[in-house]
């Protein structure tokens, strides 16, 4: 309802504004120049507004949704942070938008036609800027379509709407005429992030959006209150919710999207028809899957596996699903890998007619060209630009040349020349790069070194070369090469910053696993030890050459930061680690002071609101106590962050001060640091305040990424984090800061991830390239425009020569493997391996001499047991020590509890077997048989043995219903052939030849260019409807072709009419779904059987109910029984009743019993087999069963006591609730009693009465089950002949079958071949068609080119015409050239009369050849060149035909194939014709049992049953019936049809006539058409020919005059314009000071006024006394002054009159309600001096 409000206000506020407003003009444009966003400068600082020129671009924004769109067939467009980027494909040059709002850019979008390029701003209340291509003029801006970013913009179709789609927070969906700049509907999305927004091709009034999570689908309906927006939100149902990235919609209405696993949802209306997945269940794509075109009857889609499908769209509309998961699986027809590594993102297609170019975004950085026309020639895809791939991990600049160097996380290292704008090279490693520096000029002269940092903590140098210095020569010439010449691995994390010392003795290296490492420079890198840090380094900063001390800042993103000296790389010790424990160090770290510089800052404000309240009450003279007092509000809070805030940034002020930039809370501020004089152990856990800050202007949250200086430090350069480069002016040698007020400040890079950590000054200090976490690069130079045009001449930066000998150099070892080990772990490991070997050095010493201990030990017991026995040490004397003997007695006690928990598991395996053996014996009901005697009588029913099906059984009936599957299908129509997608790449046709212009004019050619293309486009519109005609002449329907309806009338009608013989008949034809086979008996066999089994458990179930409630009658009578008992033990022996006898429970009735073990069985089996054991009689198996025998004999005997038992423990588990006690018994009296007891005689009596009413019950439906099954068996038997029989014929039959099908195979081999070269026939007929047009292409170009009164047309034509004999390209040897020439010699031969007529003028070839006297040298090479490509394209059309004669052999040969094979075909079905009704009558020849009765045979001949019913055909009644009424249904259709042929014969003629009336309709515009053009031309003309001429030159040097003549206007226009302007700002000048002069008076009037006030106040006040004095004062004295007022009014009067004036010459006017100011009234009051003061001030004014 919400929104729906929202569209009726939207639609009503739209009808408002179309009434009031006027339509735009069509040809208003804004100007660009005062739209787009420029610098920010600090008001009155002076600062030049072109500071910083956008140089170039070399990055770009791979992960921004469909960030690459087409202008024309060379000119891509994205977008890069704040600038939207025109690059040309051919020439690499890059064209500039900025954004208008400053804020960024969101989307943007082209119009089909490519004329219009839509661009949709970020920032508060953004808008929509329409721009013309190829002018780029703004053409239309939309305002208010939504608060914060646009997302998407889409063009509808036909470009008259536009809709775009807001990001957070409100997502608006508003749909635009944009053509005048009205919102037509406008509405809310969803709640959630949307990503993309598109009109149906199809349906104008359908949009789509999608986004996370969802998919919606919108209708522009039409209501009674006008247009309003529908949305219905896609429902996943049971597929799992998913983003979609990207969909298609489809024809018929329906929506194809891709999912983020890889797979396609067909969306039909709201909910999900069927998900698409390849064969086997696996995924469409690997990764996000997104459908994007639909061409050629392919839907073709992208995945970020890089993979580029097309999928048959007839299978994907009629696609259908019917099992749970709703998967539908097909294959692709096409497929395309546009490379590895490659992560398609968006794709667009190239603008060409017919063109299957198409241009990919690769979100690993990479546009690609592809070519999807999926031929044998068609090319690989083509990587037009790489870039790097996500956020700029690493950039600096050379120290000696305009090179810069960067890294990303994309493991690429990449070195480009920011003066040519190009990239040199670029090198890949196996791990993201995280840092990057370039080597200063003390570490390498020639600066050819950089320092990379990866991700696995290995450091690498790098080595820049020019390969041209090489002495090897390579192949490829390539501007620069990377070598590595070094790999260390200092640590164990990502590297994250390296810095090298001022003097280049010592690198430093930093990382996120906090610690600092130090190596040496020099030819090869060697570790003089680390540091560990508090936090993660982020910065390491090296103290300025002119300090005395060399130190090295470290910043920690923790907080922290610590100064430590440069080591000596000659004092390094051989430790056994590498970390300097010994290396002094100062600790600081920060503690927030933002909360108290706002607090300060807050007191002050209120100090300062305070004192000015007080100055107004003052003034105004209120007394305080009569003010109320207010309450002011709490002061802000001291705010600590925690954790802290990161450190982003910092560098030395002086020695042991230094400025650091924050991030987070702590943003928007320059904080001055410095180290406390007493470090100590808590330094790095106490917080200290800095001693001084300097507030950044509007930085509260935005806070400063990066720093850098120029070399003089006169600039300092900020890299802001919403992307923007800030640039201040500095004094020199101001290291406070103090000179920091004015800024420059340019947004760059995108606002909202697009955070600028980089950024450079080069060596020169004439660019500053920058670098963020969007994948932008940007280089800006700090000229001017000339002095950068001079800079740009050099061409290209220096590259630095090799070194010498760098070619025979081996390459250094590089470090590939992530999980290696570092430096200081190697050597820790090194370490331990030393300790291990000592350890095991010990070990084998010890171990020998305890070998050696042990030998002696076995000597000494020899020689005591040689010893005499009295003499001899016992063993507890050799034990020397008790607690071995303890130590041998607990090893016993594990081993026995080991024991022990083994055969816990072995008795765990008993219990379970002997589960499952209960279970598989005695568990299942059907395999006992229980019978269930009635009470009263002798009858009994039994329950059905049920064997179970074995799985060979059941594997059987599963394969018999595949092998039924395999039958059916084998019998279905045969498919259709496959289409054939290969197209051949069609040539373009030759340039139009213009002849040159008699002024060599830029203009001139240009408009002769315009004309040509305008040709061209003439042309191209030609071939278009030359193929809309060929279109609609295929899908003519051929003269003899029948009506498809009823085509399919005429098939089902075949279908259903059937064979209507009985199947006795000899003639009878089994049809094909009837036909059947062993595989199909046996699955009606196993469906009988199963039929069965089921029928018999659902009877045992009721056999079983019906025992367990005689066990609980049973029950219940024992209960009566006893409580009977109790009341005639109270009763007399006269009064007693006899009752009815109690029924028992037979053995017979409870099998289950009979297998149930007690312990005093199991126990006295095992005295059986102890017995026997002891009698040595059990000694093999049938012993063993002679026991059980035994004691099944014993057991017979104990039955009936087992019975009692088991009804005692019925009773009374059953009805203890039901007993009285002998209380009540006692205070019943006698009859009491007797009525009790007939009660109770009466309720068993009725009770076995009603079980044998039940028990009858179940025996009548046993003996009707049992008569059903023996009809059943009597089935069975009858399938199981059949079987056999059918066993018999299947072989032969399989036989037959499968050469069907073969022939059938070979007949669909032969159709798919017949159609390829069909088309393949097709498709030369029209490369001959077409070159055949363009040889008549040639020849009007040639007639263009001579023009009209030509001199030497006749000459020039002669030319033309003549036929040369030409040398053809020598490929494979001279007996091919023998050919060649032979072919010419042909060609010679075959020359017109006509030809050689037109020579017979001509001397000879040289005069031919040789241009004539007057005749312009181009004119006569073009008609050479002419005459060149019309020799070509007639060999062409030769060898086209040769071909095309090839092809219509072959499609000759396949046809006769095809009708061999279709006789083989009629054989072979003829033959398995034959066996199915040979089989058919060897089933006829079955005895089938019908059980049938009198009353069911009824004679519908002579009413009476013969004595032989042989010949009698049985049918029920309904089908009887149903014949009947079909007589009379036949009968009305009969009529029916004739009705429809008689209607069918009179729209044939009638069809006829008309076809007669349009044929002469035809010839009279024919006529017609000849009338003018003979008016007109005087001849016929081909006005195709005429469509495609260039133009002529006389028009075109008039035109060209035109320009000329404009362009002076022009300029004498723009001239005045300037002078009307000079003009109207002399007016407004004018204007100007009159207005001050109106002020000045305005301001007089109002002071007179109030002093008249005063006056009469004070005369008020002073009464009667100021009048006395009034007449006492010097008459004199008010003279002077009533002249003084009199010449002030005059003055005044003056002042007016001059003031008309100056207003009707072009100034202000008065309003008409001010008047002129009265004459003061005379004063009666002496106030000389206020008076004389006042004078003065008018003096003055």
């Amino acid at each position: 309802m919400a929104e729906d409000a929202t569209n009726q206000e939207g639609k009503e506020g739209t009808k408002q504004d179309e009434e009031a407003k006027p339509l735009l003009p069509v040809d208003m444009c804004y100007s660009y120049e005062e739209l787009h966003s420029k610098p920010f400068i600090t008001p009155d600082s002076n600062l030049p507004e072109n500071l910083l020129f956008l140089s170039h671009s070399f990055g770009y924004d791979c992960g921004r949704r469909a960030n690459l769109q087409l202008l024309d067939d060379r000119t891509l467009v994205f977008i890069a942070g704040q600038v939207l980027i025109l690059l040309d494909v051919c020439t690499k040059e890059q064209t500039y938008l900025r954004s208008c709002s400053g804020g960024g850019i969101g989307a943007i979008a082209v119009s089909n036609t490519k004329e219009y390029l839509v661009v949709g701003e970020k920032g508060r209340k953004p808008i929509l800027v329409v721009f013309k291509y190829p002018s780029l003029q703004a053409y239309r801006i939309l305002r208010d379509g939504t608060d914060l970013a646009f997302s998407s913009v889409n063009f509808n179709s036909d470009e008259s709407l536009l809709a775009s789609l807001g990001s957070a927070p409100d997502y608006m969906l508003t749909v635009w005429n944009w053509r005048q700049e009205e919102v037509m509907l406008r509405c809310k999305a969803i709640s959630q992030e949307v990503y993309r927004v598109t009109f149906s091709p199809f349906n104008p009034g359908l949009l789509t959006t999608s986004g996370s999570g969802h998919i919606k689908f919108w209708k522009m309906a039409s209501t009674f209150t006008g247009l309003k927006l529908e949305g219905l939100i896609g429902h996943f149902g049971k597929t799992a919710a998913t983003d979609i990235e990207g969909y298609i919609e489809l024809p018929d209405g329906k929506v194809l999207s891709g999912s983020n696993w890889g797979n396609l949802l067909l969306w039909d209306g709201n909910a999900i028809k069927v998900e698409l997945c390849s064969r086997g269940g696996n995924c469409c794509h690997a990764g996000v899957a997104q459908p994007f075109a639909l061409e050629d009857g392919q839907l073709m889609t992208f995945g970020a596996d890089g993979m580029i499908r097309g999928w048959d769209f007839e299978t994907i509309d009629a696609a259908d699903s019917s099992s749970e998961n709703s998967k539908f699986e097909m294959e692709p027809v096409n497929e395309l890998l546009v490379g590895r590594n490659v992560n398609l993102y968006s794709v667009v297609k190239s603008s060409q007619q017919d063109s299957n170019i198409w241009f990919a975004q690769d979100s690993n950085g990479g546009i690609w060209k592809v070519d999807l026309s999926f031929t044998y020639s068609t090319p690989d895809p083509v990587c037009l630009f790489s870039y790097h791939a996500g956020a700029i991990n690493g950039l600096d600049v050379s120290k000696s040349s305009h090179l810069m160097a960067t890294t990303s996380q994309d493991r690429s290292v990449r070195v480009f020349d920011f003066l040519a704008k190009m990239e040199l090279t670029s090198n890949r490693f196996s791990q993201g790069g995280t840092a990057l520096h370039w080597a200063p000029p003390s570490v390498n002269q020639s600066g050819s070194l950089l320092v990379t940092g990866f991700e696995d903590g290995v450091v690498r140098l790098l080595e820049l070369y020019d390969p041209a210095g090489l002495q090897i020569v390579t192949r490829q010439k390539v501007g620069a090469q990377l070598r590595l010449k070094q790999a260390l691995k200092p640590h164990n994390e990502s590297v994250t910053t390296v810095a090298y010392e001022c003097n280049g003795t010592v690198l430093a290296t930093g990382s996120s696993d906090c610690t600092v490492f130090f190596f040496t420079v020099g030819e090869k890198y060697e570790p003089i030890g680390f540091v560990c840090v508090p936090g993660p380094v982020h910065l390491l900063v090296w103290s300025p050459e002119s300090y005395k001390e060399k130190t090295l800042l470290i910043l920690c993103l923790s907080g922290h930061v610590v100064e430590v000296p440069c080591p000596d790389p000659e004092a390094l010790q051989d430790a056994k680690s590498y970390q300097l424990l010994d290396l002094p160090r100062k600790s600081f770290r920060f503690k927030s002071i933002k909360s108290r510089i706002r607090r300060e800052e807050e007191i002050a404000r209120r100090l300062e609101l305070k004192e000015k309240r007080r100055k107004e009450r003052e003034k105004n003279e209120i007394l305080d106590d009569e003010e109320e007092e207010e309450e002011e509000e709490e002061l802000p809070r001291i705010y600590i962050p925690d954790p802290p805030c990161p450190l982003y940034w910092g560098f030395f002020s002086q020695p042991g001060q230094f400025w650091l930039s924050l991030g987070g809370y702590d943003s928007g501020f320059l904080y001055h640091c410095k180290f406390s004089e007493k470090q100590d152990e808590n330094s790095e856990k106490c917080p200290v305040e800095p001693f001084a800050y300097l507030e950044i202007h509007n930085a509260d949250k935005n806070p400063i990424c990066s720093i850098t200086f120029s070399s003089n430090r006169q600039l300092m350069l900020f890299g802001m984090h919403s992307g923007s480069i800030r640039v201040y002016p500095l004094d020199a040698d101001d290291h406070a800061l103090t000179s920091m007020q004015a800024y420059w400040e340019l947004s760059t890079h995108d606002s909202n991830y697009g955070h600028l950590r980089h950024i450079c000054c080069s060596y020169d200090d004439q660019f500053v390239v920058t670098a963020g976490d969007d994948g932008n690069i940007f280089s800006f130079s700090m000229l001017s425009s000339e002095e950068l045009q001079k800079e740009l001449e050099k061409k290209k930066a220096m590259v630095p020569e090799p070194r010498a000998g760098l070619e025979n150099e081996a390459l250094a070892k590089d470090i590939d493997d992530p999980s290696a080990y570092s430096i200081e772990t190697a050597k820790q490991k090194l370490e331990k391996d030393l300790q291990r070997k000592e350890a095991d050095r010990k070990i084998l010493a010890k171990r020998k001499e305890l070998a050696a201990l042990q030998n002696e030990f076995k000597i000494l017991l020899d020689d005591n047991q040689n010893l005499p026995k009295h003499i001899q040490l016992t063993p507890m004397e050799l034990l020397l020590d008790q607690r071995f003997e303890e130590q041998a007695e607990k090893e016993r006690t594990r081993r026995l509890d080991e024991v022990q928990y083994q055969m816990s598991w072995r008795e765990e395996h008993s219990h379970l077997s002997l589960k499952k053996l209960k279970d598989w014996f005695i568990g299942s009901e059907e395999s006992n048989i229980i019978t269930v005697f009635a009470i009263h009588t002798d009858h009994s029913v039994s329950t059905y043995h049920i064997s179970s099906l074995s799985s060979t059984r059941e594997d059987q009936a599963s394969f018999s219903k595949s092998d039924e599957t395999t039958l059916v299908e084998r019998h279905k129509s045969r498919p259709d052939s496959e289409k054939d997608s290969s197209e051949t790449d069609e040539e373009e046709s030759p340039p139009p030849v213009t002849r040159p212009p008699v002024q060599a004019v830029d203009r001139h050619i240009e408009r002769l260019q315009k004309a040509a293309e305008k040709a061209e486009q003439a042309r191209a519109k030609i071939a278009k409807r030359k193929q809309e005609w060929d279109q609609l002449y295929a899908e003519k329907p051929h003269k003899d072709c029948e009506d498809p309806q009823d085509v399919q009338a005429i098939s089902e009608a075949k279908e259903n009419i059937g064979d209507l013989k009985l199947k006795t008949d000899k003639n009878f034809t089994v049809p094909k779904h009837l036909r059947m086979s062993g595989a199909k008996k046996k699955v009606e066999m196993i469906n009988l059987e199963n039929n069965i089994r089921e029928k018999q458990t659902e009877m045992n179930k009721e056999i079983v109910a019906l025992r367990d409630a005689k066990l609980l009658l049973l029950s219940t009578l024992g209960t009566q029984t006893k409580l009977l008992q109790r009341i005639q033990s109270r009763l007399p022996s006269q009064l007693h009743c006899q009752p009815p006898p109690l029924p028992t429970i037979r053995i017979e009735e409870v099998p289950e019993k009979s297998l149930q073990c007690s312990r005093t069985l199991l126990e006295r089996y095992r005295d059986l087999t102890e017995k026997r054991l002891k009698d040595g009689e059990l000694e093999d198996q049938e012993s063993r069963m002679s026991v059980v025998d035994e004691l099944e004999k014993e057991l017979k005997g104990v039955e009936e006591v087992d019975n009692i038992e088991y009804m005692s423990t019925e009773e009374t588990a059953g009805n203890e609730t039901q007993e009285l006690s002998e209380e009540e018994f006692d205070n019943m009296d006698q009859d009491m009693l007797s009525d009790m007891q007939d009660f109770l005689l009466e309720q068993m009596t009725s009770s076995l009465a009603q079980f044998d009413k039940e028990h009858l019950m179940c025996l009548q439906k046993v003996q009707m089950l049992d008569w059903m099954l023996k009809l059943a068996n009597l089935r069975q038997l009858t399938l199981y002949q059949e079987l056999l029989l059918l066993k018999e014929v299947d072989k032969s039959e399989k036989i037959l079958q499968d050469k069907l099908d073969k022939r059938l195979k070979e007949e669909d081999q032969l159709m798919s071949d017949l159609e390829k070269c069909r088309k393949a026939l097709e498709l030369k007929r029209k490369d001959i068609t077409k070159r055949q047009e363009k040889e008549k292409a040639c020849t009007a170009s040639f007639h263009a080119l001579l023009g009209d009164d030509n001199h030497f047309e006749e000459y020039l034509t002669k030319v033309y015409k003549k036929k040369i004999k030409r040398s053809k390209k020598k490929e494979d040897g001279s007996d091919e050239e023998d050919e060649d020439s032979n072919d010419d010699f042909d060609d010679f031969e075959n020359w017109d009369d006509d030809d050689d007529e037109d020579w017979e003028g001509l001397d000879g070839d040289a005069g031919v050849e040789e241009c004539p006297i007057g005749c312009e040298q181009k004119l006569f090479d073009d008609v050479l060149e002419l005459r060149e490509r019309r020799l070509d394209l007639e060999e062409q059309l030769a060898e086209e035909k040769k071909s095309a004669e090839q092809l219509e052999k072959e499609c000759d040969s396949i046809v006769k194939k095809m009708k061999s094979v279709k006789i083989s075909l009629k054989a072979a079905e003829d033959d398995l014709e034959l066996v199915n009704r040979e089989k058919q009558q060897k089933m006829n020849q079955l005895d089938v049992v019908v059980p049938l009765r009198l009353h069911q045979i009824e004679i519908g001949v002579s009413g009476q049953v013969p004595s032989d019913l042989s010949p009698a055909l049985v049918l029920t009644r309904t089908e009887l019936k149903r014949l009947e009424e079909r007589v009379n249904e036949l009968v009305v259709e009969k009529h029916q049809q004739t009705e429809v042929y008689r209607q069918a014969r009179q729209q044939h003629i009638r069809l006829i006539k008309e076809r007669k009336d349009m044929s002469n309709d035809i010839l009279s515009l024919e006529k017609l058409c000849h009338q003018l053009m003979m008016t007109r031309f005087g001849r016929e003309v081909d006005m195709e020919v005429l469509q495609t001429l260039c133009g002529n030159k006389t028009a075109a040097e008039m035109k060209q005059e035109k320009i000329l003549r404009d362009a002076a206007n022009a300029k004498d226009i723009a001239q005045w314009d300037k002078k009307v302007q000079h003009a109207r700002e002399g007016l407004m000048e004018m204007t100007r000071s009159n207005t001050d002069r109106l002020r000045c008076l305005n301001s007089l009037y109002e002071q007179k006024k109030e002093m008249e006030m005063k006056l009469y106040t004070r005369q008020k006040k002073i009464g009667k006394h100021l009048q006395a004095c009034s007449m006492r004062a010097d008459r004199s004295q008010i003279w002077s002054l009533q002249e003084l007022v009199r010449r002030q009014s005059e003055e005044i009067d003056r002042l007016s009159t001059e003031i008309i004036h100056l207003g009707t010459g072009g100034g202000h006017m008065l309003p008409s309600g001010h008047t002129h100011l009265p004459p003061l009234p005379p004063l009666s009051f002496p106030t000389v001096n206020k008076m004389a003061n006042n004078k003065d001030h008018f003096d003055s004014v």
